[in-house]
């Protein structure tokens, strides 16, 4: 009975639930002296859903933010690494700590460790044009129409191509114009880059460069506020979300006294404005099906590729290293290692990566090298066949192979002792099986019968049955739910709910905290995620007309879908202003009942 037990507790599996990131501060130098730059960073091995920099009180950003993302497969497990940077000034010599920043991962905040920082005397720092508000040092503002300086300040998104293949490097500048006068600017809301691989352009001077451009036939004071290199990870249209950013700016209030106005008197008003950058519309072409090579692993760009070895002649169970070497321009941090086929007598082990990666406006370049340590356990000939690498060059809109060269290897008999595999004698083994296992009786005269009444009573043969019936009962259940599973969309549709409830319990939570930014963030993300899940709107596409749409296709009434999209509203408006007529419960209420209303009719 015990095996039929045994058979039936196999059928479980282990059900492992993912950690949230942990978010990481860390500066260059704990101790500056005023005027002197430093860089605080900001890390997580997770992928968080926002981020909100903590106050730089004391000190100045001249610098930032500059984010950068990438993507590790090591064994079929991929980690996320996302890093957002900020180059700082001190401005006042004393003893400060820079707070944690806030990252939010499903729904849940993750706080980075503070910084202590020691300020000494140096320069004088003066207040230059462009402070961050965050730094605590920026006036105090009032709240200004931006329509009346449409002209005289706006951002632009500038990419260097708008029709590439997937996987085809796209270098996008985020350019701020300007004439009036800037005494301060805050990042609201950083791109989030969906459907691509971003890679960051760190300004090394720490400072902003401002340059004169004519556009639109109008001079402009310009200066580059981000630059970033982008991979597409699927074709299609995709849409470069738009940055935006607060600004004050210093504007002068006309006196009453003539001669006040003529001499370059009077008083002046800072207000602050919010603008954004357009969206990009990024066309996005499928890698051409005809010509591609088997095998192609994804790489496009321009490449080149070598192979050697430290030797050609060693004993068995002496190491060599094989080494394999991509260099060109292209996605070479998006690379798999290489399948190379080596022979069966060799062991191997997983390669060692070494990059020399450059990041420019003018793209990703430089090498990526695999070094492979391979063992040879039997002397002999072995010959390491030459491997082959396709990629797709854009430029030409073909596909490249490029083959490396063979190496042959004589392997001669390893040193005495070198490989030790010990086989011990057949009576030995079976004593220290004897340990664990009974011998077999021999003569009949050993075998006896015990008092046991279990063995053939009705609990024996109802047990018996019971394995069985259990095992049979697993495998309808597991059928039945890989049926009900096949369908990811559907799937996504009835847990839409469930996911939507998450959100919703993490903004009555901020709610209770008193954290009113974070309680609209949640309901806003509970809305758009559920409104995905449930009617299979990508992200890409997942605005205010093709939730309408949706919404009327499946038959949801015109006033709800009004309620919906003025609950969106509200909650868009709320996380930059404060939001009147209407109490925060009385939101989160309404946003419940939406969901249960398209749940009830959907």
């Amino acid at each position: 009975m015990r095996y039929y037990l045994l058979t039936v507790l196999l059928l479980w599996s282990a059900i492992g639930f993912g950690q949230a990131g942990k978010v990481t501060a860390s500066v260059s130098s704990n101790q500056v002296a005023t005027g002197e730059q430093f860089e605080i960073i900001f890390s997580t091995t997770g992928n968080p859903e926002s981020f909100d920099p903590p106050a730089f009180t004391g000190f100045q950003v001249v610098g930032g933010p500059n984010q950068s993302s990438s993507y590790t497969s090591v064994n079929g497990q991929t980690t996320a690494s996302i890093s957002v940077g900020y180059v700082l000034v001190a401005v006042k010599e004393g003893e400060y700590i820079i707070g944690p920043a806030t990252m939010l991962f499903g729904g849940k905040a993750a706080k980075s460790n503070s910084v202590k920082m020691k300020v000494t005397k140096g320069r004088t720092v003066p207040q230059q044009q462009g402070q961050s508000a965050a730094s605590g040092q920026g006036p105090r503002a009032s709240a200004g129409n931006s329509s009346d300086i449409s002209k005289q300040l706006f951002m632009r998104a500038v990419a260097s191509k708008t029709n590439v293949y997937q996987g085809e490097q796209i270098a996008v500048t985020y350019k701020l114009y300007t004439n009036i006068g800037i005494v301060g600017n805050a990042p609201e809301k950083l791109p989030d880059f969906n459907g691509f691989w971003s890679q960051e352009i760190k300004n090394n001077q720490g400072q902003i460069d401002w340059k004169e451009e004519v556009y639109n036939g109008q001079r402009y004071h310009v200066a580059m506020l981000r630059e970033v290199i982008l991979f597409p990870e699927r074709f299609g249209k995709l849409t470069l979300d738009p940055l935006i950013m607060s600004f004050v700016v210093r504007k002068k209030s006309p006196s009453n006294d003539p001669i006040e106005d003529f001499f370059g008197g009077g008083s002046y008003e800072d207000l602050t404005y919010k603008i954004k950058t357009a969206p990009v519309t990024i066309n996005v072409k499928q890698l051409p099906e005809a010509g591609k090579p088997e095998g192609f692993g994804g790489a496009v760009g321009q490449f080149a590729i070598a192979s050697s070895v430290d030797k050609s002649s060693l004993r068995a169970n002496e190491a060599l290293n094989y080494n394999l070497k991509i260099k060109g321009s292209g996605n070479l941090k998006l690379l798999n290692a290489p399948v190379v086929n080596f022979p069966a007598d060799l062991e191997k082990y997983d390669p060692k990566i070494n990059d020399k990666i450059t990041e420019t406006m003018n793209g990703v370049s430089g090498s990526r090298e695999y070094s492979y340590l391979l063992i040879p356990r039997h002397e002999g000939n072995y010959t390491i066949e030459p491997l082959k690498f396709s990629y797709f060059n854009p430029s030409t809109q073909k596909y490249v192979t490029l083959t490396t060269g063979s190496f042959d290897l004589k392997v001669a008999k390893g040193a005495p002792g070198s490989n030790v595999t010990a086989y011990a004698s057949g009576q030995k083994d079976i004593k220290m099986l004897a340990k664990d296992i009974a011998y077999i009786k021999t003569k009949v005269s050993d075998l006896h019968q015990t008092d046991d009444v279990f063995y053939g009573s009705v609990a024996y043969y109802t047990l018996l049955c019971l394995g069985p019936l259990l095992f049979i009962g697993a495998f309808v259940y597991r059928k039945q739910y890989r049926e009900n599973n096949r369908d990811q969309v559907k799937v996504k549709g009835r847990n839409a709910n469930k996911v939507a409830a998450k959100h919703l319990a993490s903004a009555q939570k901020q709610l209770q905290g008193g954290d009113k930014k974070l309680f609209y963030q949640d309901v806003y993300k509970g809305l758009y995620q559920y409104l995905s899940d449930k009617f299979n709107i990508p992200a890409a596409e997942l605005n205010k007309e093709n939730i309408s749409e949706q919404l009327n296709a499946a038959g949801i009434k015109e006033a709800l879908i009004n309620q919906l999209t003025e609950t969106l509203d509200l909650c868009e408006m709320a996380r930059y202003a404060p939001v009147s007529g209407i109490s925060d419960q009385e939101v989160f209420d309404k946003a419940k009942n939406i969901i249960n209303e398209i749940e009830d009719h959907a």
